[in-house]
């Protein structure tokens, strides 16, 4: 039987509808990304690293890198301590902003398909300026209009959306060694009506859009992270071979099929839920985060220059300053802080069938800024440290992934990270599908879950973190 979503009035059939329509009743895929790139010389973008000092109406002190406001965000320094792996005390910089954001979606049925309204926005740090965005994008200093500037398009669709347009609602945490205790409010509402569609805005299946995450950095952080909450629902395992067969019926063994049956399947799993939810509490209970706010220039090891706050080691990441100008933005012309990674990072899935069904390998993950201390993510997560100057066999899997035999290979495409607070941040996302070579067997703090239990704990709060969540957006079941 199938378990009820509550889905406000819409079918999950419906989700799984549009993520099996390939191409829209608008556009087809291979249109989107010719749109894209006439959205991208259509909008005139100047973004240029200046000196702290030219920051305007940002201040610099000893403290705190700040907005004079107060709104917005800080840059501040925080003490870390924890009893978790081999670094056990360290000091660095974070953002502060407490603020909890609007990353929403408004759909609608065309043709009996469900259609997702999207956005080609440039973000200041985007890679390639216009990236497809959700339809809303806006943290609450924006959308309250501290800035002086106009309000975001389609605001007032999720301030007035009642109880029965909404199908997805949740408070999803954002990078957790970048952000203290971030959450955004990802919600997808439904609409019957006919509403202005703008130029820089276009109507796409789920399909679609996961096809386009095969392309680099065309599907910004901001959406993967919404659409990978989406509900599939959860059936016996007969009744997913049925939808397998009905999608799939003349295709044999595609890892497409794999990844249905895992979405789908409610029996067959390795571990129960119960043991999952059993197995990160005893890690939360046995293992300790200490965080505490410190100035910035008494950060150890870090170094306050005139340009960008730095590790003295040149590792990790530092802040930077920028002067903006977008031309199709809220306010077109802008400065502000933003953190640039020092290397690209590495986030990948290793996936194996266990009794049937595909289990994907999920490590407990302690991050400074984690709101609950740990969060499972990917296989392999390297994004502060360069992955490829790991020593050979320090990481689980990561010399695994990097040797697999691409026929393996699945997925591996570069993605950005959120464009509105680190500049041209982008990270190789990866998933591979292992055989016998892997066994059932895991290292301490990791887990075998099918993507039918990953879905069931992405309905909650602060389990699954972003670079996960990355990874399960772009999983396409066509």
């Amino acid at each position: 039987m199938v378990q009820d979503y509550n889905c406000s009035k819409i079918s999950i059939y419906q989700f799984l509808r549009s993520a099996f329509a390939c191409d829209g009743y608008f556009f087809q895929t291979k249109e989107v990304i010719k749109w894209l790139d006439e959205q991208n010389k259509a909008v005139q973008v100047n973004v240029n690293k200046i000196p702290f000092k030219e920051l305007d109406k940002w201040i610099l002190c000893n403290e705190n890198l700040r907005h004079n406001s107060g709104k917005f965000f800080s840059i501040d320094g925080i003490r870390i301590k924890t009893n978790w792996g081999s670094v056990q005390c360290w000091d660095q910089p974070i953002i502060n902003q407490p603020e909890i954001g609007y990353l929403g979606f408004i759909t609608k049925e065309f043709d009996g398909i469900l259609h997702f309204l999207m956005q080609a926005k440039i973000e200041p740090g985007n890679v390639n300026c216009v990236q497809l965005s959700p339809t809303l994008q806006a943290t609450r200093s924006n959308y309250s209009q501290v800035h002086k500037g106009k309000k975001p398009l389609y605001l007032e669709y999720f301030q007035n959306a009642n109880s029965g347009q909404i199908l997805l609602d949740q408070l999803q945490s954002e990078q957790g060694a970048r952000f203290l205790k971030k959450r955004n409010r990802n919600i997808i509402i439904k609409i019957e009506e006919d509403i202005p569609i703008y130029d820089n805005f276009i109507w796409l299946t789920l399909g679609q859009l996961k096809r386009l995450m095969h392309y680099d950095n065309l599907v910004n952080m901001d959406t993967r992270t919404v659409i990978s909450g989406i509900p599939f629902g959860s059936f016996e395992p007969e009744v997913a071979d049925f939808f397998n067969y009905l999608e799939h019926k003349n295709k044999l063994n595609t890892v497409q099929q794999a990844f249905l049956k895992s979405a789908l399947s409610n029996n067959g799993s390795l571990y129960s839920v119960e043991n999952i939810i059993t197995f990160i509490t005893q890690l939360k209970s046995v293992y300790d985060l200490s965080v505490r706010q410190i100035p910035l220039n008494e950060m150890n090891q870090w170094i306050v220059g005139d340009d960008e706050i730095c590790h003295e080691m040149h590792k990790f990441f530092k802040v930077i300053a920028v002067d903006v100008e977008i031309g199709n933005r809220e306010v077109v012309k802008w400065t502000q802080p933003m953190v640039e990674p020092v290397q690209e990072g590495l986030c990948a899935f290793v996936c194996k069938e266990i009794n049937g069904i595909l289990h994907f390998a999920v490590q407990a993950k302690l991050e400074c800024g984690n709101h609950d201390i740990i969060e499972f993510a990917p296989t392999v997560q390297c994004l502060t440290g360069n992955y490829r100057q790991t020593k050979e066999g320090a990481l689980p899997f990561l010399d695994y992934v990097l040797k697999a035999n691409p026929k393996q290979i699945v997925f591996d495409t570069l993605q950005s990270e959120e464009g509105g607070r680190f500049f041209r941040e982008q990270n190789r996302n990866m998933i591979v599908v292992a055989g016998d070579e892997i066994g059932v067997e895991l290292p301490d703090k990791y887990f075998w879950m099918t993507l039918n239990q990953l879905y069931t704990f992405l309905k909650f709060n602060n389990y699954l973190n972003i670079q996960a969540r990355s990874l399960i957006a772009a999983i396409s079941f066509v």
